[in-house]
């Protein structure tokens, strides 16, 4: 009796550990969670890094990322850089998180090289080649912030935006991302296919974007009848000063109409606002 006794006081003791132990993991995710999202990183990399500590599941295999997250919010760029490579190497399961590892990697290695590191840039070059769309943008995107010495790599990934996306924001940020890198990539583009010059041009269109805008911040629609009601009222000395300057003042609204419909100005200015101008 005292045999059987001993034994299941043993096997209870052996079992109060084993129904503990998934307490004590929950406990800690929740702290570990509580403290990053109350933005007390630094107390919060410690509580991640008991998690992992722990080296059982996939809470433990993610705590690595959100020890790196921790670093990167505290301003410890350099280490997270190294810790986001530590939890990409262990070939995570969690695929959005490590979509998001590589993304952080290249912002990382981007703002080091702006601190006079470049030795970092090869992350962000890398990622050019990522499988994840994301992550190619990103990095081409960023690349090209850098201007043409840095971001020239980029220019195939920011050809293949305009080519295949849809977003007007995305493709406006690319579009200004090549024209930082060169100012000719946009021009070699083909040029669209011609519209119909037998219809006369109605209306002068204006738009002005401000940076990374896809929609115009300032939209003019003017009558081609009453600029050029306008612009034949001028008075005569104003009339023979452009003249004078080589503008046939009295035909060329005449042209201008007959044209029919076209662009005729696009301006693109040094922080990223567009104007355009077109006739229709």
């Amino acid at each position: 009796m005292r045999s059987r006794a001993l034994a299941l006081a043993l096997v209870a003791l052996a079992l109060a550990p084993a129904a503990a132990r998934p307490q004590a993991d929950a406990e800690r995710l929740r702290t570990a969670k509580a403290l990053f999202f109350d933005r007390e990183y630094g107390q919060a990399r410690q509580a991640w890094q008991a998690v992992r500590a722990s080296g059982r599941g996939s809470d433990a295999q993610a705590a690595q990322y959100w020890i790196a997250r921790c670093s990167e919010s505290l301003g410890e760029s350099e280490r997270a850089l190294s810790e986001y490579g530590e939890y990409l190497a262990a070939s995570p399961a969690d695929r959005t998180l490590a979509e998001e590892a590589r993304t952080s990697r290249v912002g990382i290695a981007v703002k080091l090289y702006r601190g006079g590191k470049p030795a970092h840039l090869a992350v962000a070059r890398d990622a050019l080649g990522d499988p994840s769309r994301t992550v190619r943008y990103f990095a081409a995107l960023q690349l090209a912030s850098l201007g043409p010495q840095a971001g020239r790599p980029a220019v195939p990934v920011l050809k293949q935006i305009l080519e295949q996306e849809k977003d007007p924001d995305l493709v406006e940020r690319a579009k200004l991302g090549l024209l930082r890198v060169d100012p000719n990539a946009l021009s070699a583009a083909p040029a669209p296919p011609p519209r119909p010059a037998a219809r006369q041009a109605s209306w002068i269109r204006v738009r002005i974007y401000e940076k990374g805008e896809a929609q115009a911040k300032v939209a003019i629609n003017l009558p081609v009848a009453l600029a050029e009601l306008v612009f034949k009222s001028l008075p005569d000395d104003a009339r023979a000063e452009l003249r004078r300057k080589g503008y046939d003042a009295d035909n060329f609204w005449d042209r201008l109409k007959h044209t029919g419909p076209t662009d005729i100005l696009t301006v693109e200015g040094d922080e990223g606002e567009r104007v355009q101008v077109w006739i229709e």
